[in-house]
């Protein structure tokens, strides 16, 4: 047997099935065979083309400022597995998630688990143990069918429904929309973080009863001025601190994680909940490095709706220099409208390579050829994001500015080469 994490995550992996039948069927024979109690007393479930992490990161901030002992499980990491569950505030230790494993190991026999489902069985099982008032947990893939669903949720949560995953998940939005409404359960709350969400996520909160909360219909946010903004449904109001997590796009994750804890029995105070959206930290999003007078930029944002969030971000925010983009994107992505979203905004592209993540990379050469014909036919192309970056910069000058985006990969890249080049500079919230 194994007997440390990274033993644990290489056996893990040996296991993963080549053929995954999405479903959960597996997981709940080992969650019986493990005897899995609820993770918590009261469970939100977030799913969403974008914005997940997040608003996991806002419910889990507002929760502990209130006094709530919560417990966190996201993917996927940047730097360290561990990131993955949290428990009060803290990443899970290697001995906590090593146990984890075993118990899961032992249980499962011969049923396959996939990385993800192994990995969400051991959160669960860990969770189950720490006496928790709320588990958050964020959908990896989905909605219906992930190994997340096998826990009832007592808020459901539906971020943002865009083109992401088509091959698993369907063609369009409604098919999209479908899968993660999945997650809702009969006569429960179910937050849509969407003004204009598809037809197919209403239609089933309608069918099981459960009651949609709707952004621009149910609750609403507007900024107010550089400094505050305003959260408010009928006859309730709260006037807060601009999201310390700082782009567009966070005050929609931090308004969707308020509806969200609003919709729980529990007591959340004002204050507690200023404080946590002014205290929650997420990296890779938008997070902010400075480089001998360049502004550097790490976003873990990667497919179109995302980039779409990210160039609105570029054109609110113009720089004193030129800006450059740094994109490394999976293979299964569509890289041609990501870099669309761009037009005009950057002024040179620097391609990178993603073999280093796995089945899913692919050479620059190749992503080079599929954007042959884009706004970033005129790129610079190195084997990995770190040499991109590296070559970015020093194609810069004081006053520029760089953005890394692409893939989770590209932003681990770029954080492991910044972190051993100097200091933070401040972190920006991005998608």
């Amino acid at each position: 047997m194994p007997t440390t994490l990274s033993d644990w995550l290489a056996h893990i992996e040996r296991q993963h099935p080549a053929d995954t039948d999405l479903g959960l069927e597996r997981v709940r024979r080992v969650a019986a065979r493990l005897g899995l109690a609820r993770p918590a007393r009261r469970v939100v479930t977030i799913a969403g083309t974008n914005g997940k992490g997040s608003t996991v990161a806002f419910v889990e901030a507002i929760a502990r400022e209130a006094g709530l002992r919560v417990g966190a499980y996201t993917s996927p990491h940047l730097l360290a597995y561990n990131e993955r569950v949290r428990i009060d505030g803290r990443d899970a230790d290697d001995a906590s998630l090593a146990e984890a494993f075993a118990a899961v190991e032992a249980a499962r026999g011969d049923m396959p688990l996939t990385y993800f489902e192994f990995g969400t069985l051991a959160a669960l099982w860990l969770f189950a143990r720490a006496a928790l008032d709320l588990a958050v947990l964020e959908v990896g893939l989905g909605g219906r069918l992930d190994a997340t669903n096998l826990v009832d949720a007592d808020v459901a949560v539906v971020t943002t429904v865009d083109l992401d995953h088509q091959d698993w998940l369907g063609g369009d939005r409604e098919a999209i929309g479908a899968e993660k409404a999945g997650i809702a359960r009969a006569w429960k709350p179910l937050v849509v973080g969407d003004d204009d969400p598809p037809a197919s996520v209403l239609r089933h909160a309608y069918a099981i009863g459960a009651s949609a909360i709707r952004a621009g219909s149910d609750f609403f946010f507007e900024r107010v001025d550089d400094a505050r903004w305003r959260w408010h449904e009928l006859d309730y109001a709260l006037e807060l601190p601009l999201p310390g997590l700082s782009a567009p796009v966070q005050l929609r994750n931090a308004a969707v994680a308020i509806a969200a804890l609003r919709a729980l029995d529990i007591d959340v105070p004002a204050d507690a909940i200023a404080r946590g959206v002014a205290s929650a930290r997420l990296p890779g999003r938008l997070q902010r490095f400075a480089r001998e007078g360049v502004a550097v930029f790490v976003d873990v944002g990667h497919n179109p709706q995302a980039a779409r969030e990210l160039a609105a971000w570029l054109r609110a925010t113009p720089a004193a220099g030129r800006t450059h983009a740094v994109y490394a994107a999976l293979g299964d992505k569509d890289a041609g409208s990501v870099v669309e979203a761009f037009e005009s905004l950057v002024d040179a592209w620097w391609l990178g390579g993603s073999l280093g993540a796995g089945a899913r990379g692919i050479a620059v050469a190749v992503l080079a050829e599929r954007l042959r014909q884009s706004v970033a036919s005129a790129s610079h192309a190195s084997p990995d994001p770190a040499a991109a970056l590296a070559a970015a910069l020093r194609a810069s000058t004081p006053g520029d500015r760089v953005l890394v985006f692409g893939s989770f990969h590209a932003a681990e890249s770029a954080l492991r080469a910044l972190h051993g080049a100097g200091s933070e500079a401040g972190a920006d919230g991005g998608v």
